[in-house]
């Protein structure tokens, strides 16, 4: 009764809540950092500060920078749409037909082509409508700028005030339950700070990679490509695979040849070759418990019941599911359940197993 009243608690309080959520969330972030300038000498304040001021600086830089970067990219794309399809076309499924089989006469193109640029240009409609109702609205933009002016003061806030914040709740546990609570919450904290420090710092360094070699050999869409594959990175292989299609049908496109193809599968075979080798063992360290898989699933099945809330909640809530399953396996089996105990020790065939010494050779 309790998780359902929560989850139904949750989904009522979900607009309110999201704001403090993403704070709450930038605060952890940025927790060790300040941690660590406290460990060189810097105050409380003066290292919270500084950090806060690092976190407005990279959030600023998503609106002055990269969506006018992706926004120029997709004109280019939406440009080019009807090359891709022409190519495809002209290419792609003749060749499907001739080695695979595959019909060419069961797609119509031309009617997908249209329909795209139909779309394309109702959702361009639609997002001008909706801003101007939004800019008509006085409680619409009033919320917008509530929230954009909440969420920097509850992050600075809990920045100062993290480790006030947890030792106070520390206090209020049972003393029974204190240690292996705690053991429960570090080992929670170590499998998300671990992951989403590390796999967003992977999947930064592999969106540079990606973007600035792409650039380099000449791919217009360079900087969208980029950002693509590593943002889908945080599963194995998927950053790769999804980057050389779209790359190099891309490359394809834009040339008429197979010439840069080449140039495009070395740009993303040095950032596979990087991210195994130097950014996940560097950055990530050891297996975590969090499979792709379950990350995916998270992360949609948190949007369908929840929204944006749901998508923000889903890593924090797997975290905390991998960490007391995997305690929970572990007690399991430690417990006479597993096996069965022996009459005369009280202890299970499994542990006594175990503890015996090692029979000696006569």
């Amino acid at each position: 009764m309790l998780v359902v009243g929560s989850g139904i608690l949750l989904y009522l309080l979900a607009p309110v809540l999201t704001p403090f959520l993403i704070a709450a969330l930038l605060a952890y972030l940025g927790h060790p950092f300040v941690v660590r300038l406290e460990q060189r000498g810097f105050s409380r304040n003066s290292s919270t500060l500084t950090v806060f001021t690092l976190i407005s600086l990279l959030a600023l830089m998503l609106p002055v920078v990269i969506v006018p970067l992706l926004e120029r990219q997709v004109g280019v794309f939406i440009t080019n749409w009807p090359a891709y399809v022409d190519w495809v076309q002209r290419v792609a499924l003749p060749w499907l037909q001739e080695h695979v089989g595959f019909g060419v006469h069961t797609l119509n193109l031309d009617l997908i082509k249209q329909a795209f640029v139909d779309h394309w240009r109702q959702v361009g409609g639609t997002a001008i409508s909706l801003m101007a109702v939004v800019s008509k609205s006085g409680l619409a933009v009033l919320a917008w700028v509530g929230n954009l002016v909440l969420i920097p003061v509850v992050t600075f806030y809990l920045l100062r005030d993290w480790g006030s914040l947890v030792e106070y709740l520390r206090e209020l546990l049972p003393r029974s339950a204190e240690p292996r609570v705690s053991r429960l919450v570090t080992d929670c904290d170590e499998v998300l700070g671990t992951f989403m420090r590390g796999q967003l710092s992977v999947m930064l360094a592999l969106s540079t990679i990606y973007i600035i070699g792409l650039w380099m050999v000449g791919l217009d869409l360079a900087f969208l490509i980029g950002l693509l594959a590593g943002v889908v990175s945080f599963v194995p292989y998927l950053g790769l695979i999804v980057g050389i299609v779209v790359a190099g049908v891309a490359s394809v496109v834009q040339v008429h040849d197979f010439s840069l193809l080449l140039l495009v599968i070395v740009v993303f075979g040095v950032g596979q070759l990087l991210e195994g080798f130097v950014l996940t063992p560097w950055l990530v360290g050891e297996r975590i418990g969090l499979h792709p898989v379950m990350v995916i699933f998270s992360v949609m099945a948190g949007g369908q019941l929840f929204g944006f809330f749901g998508i923000l909640l889903a890593l924090p809530v797997s975290a905390v599911l991998v960490v007391l399953l995997r305690h929970a396996h572990d007690r399991y089996l430690d417990s006479g359940l597993y096996g069965a105990d022996d009459p005369q020790t009280g202890k299970s065939e499994t542990t006594a197993a175990t503890e015996a010494p090692p029979n000696k050779a006569e």
